[in-house]
């Protein structure tokens, strides 16, 4: 089911870009689009174009990252009927070599890279399904016509996913 997992996360790339950036960290829900439109017949005319062997993504709009999005991710637990889940944000990173100029207390050098000339904003998505299957995709701001892509782009947070569907 990796091609599904992949057409769910660019499908919430486009969404959530379709806001702009700097927006919070924002998290949905996987089921598989099938079992979906059989729980909710009177939406199966809007799902008739859909792939009936993909996902649906539904956003939990009450989802908020806090001050430590770990912790957060550590407390959030999915139903069995959840397949799978997908967390997008946004980061900020320095051009390789800039590290040694950041300071070693962590909300310094967060403001020393939000003021950075040469930062990257950089967009992630990440998805992974119960299965173990999990990928991601990103698009830096400064490029936002190239979508990168693979299974180990950010695996300590495809890491984390992981365990809220345990």
């Amino acid at each position: 089911m990796n091609d599904a997992l992949v057409a769910a996360l660019i499908e919430v790339e486009r969404h959530v870009g379709r806001s702009g950036w700097d927006q919070p960290a924002r998290i949905f829900a996987l089921v598989p689009t099938r079992e979906f439109v059989a729980a909710e017949p009177s939406l199966a005319a809007q799902f008739a174009a859909a792939n009936p062997d993909g996902f649906t993504s539904i956003e939990q709009d009450d989802f908020h990252a806090g001050d430590d999005l770990g912790e957060t991710l550590a407390r959030l637990v999915w139903p069995p009927s959840v397949s799978g889940c997908v967390l997008a944000l946004e980061r900020a990173f320095l051009p390789a070599g800039s590290e040694a100029e950041l300071p070693d207390d962590p909300a310094q050098a967060a403001r020393v890279v939000a003021e950075h000339p040469d930062r990257l904003d950089l967009r992630v998505v990440v998805g992974v399904t119960r299965d173990g299957t999990r990928h991601a995709v990103a698009r830096l701001r400064s490029d936002e016509q190239e979508l990168l892509e693979g299974a180990e782009l950010v695996p300590a947070l495809a890491d984390a996913l992981s365990h809220t569907l345990e």
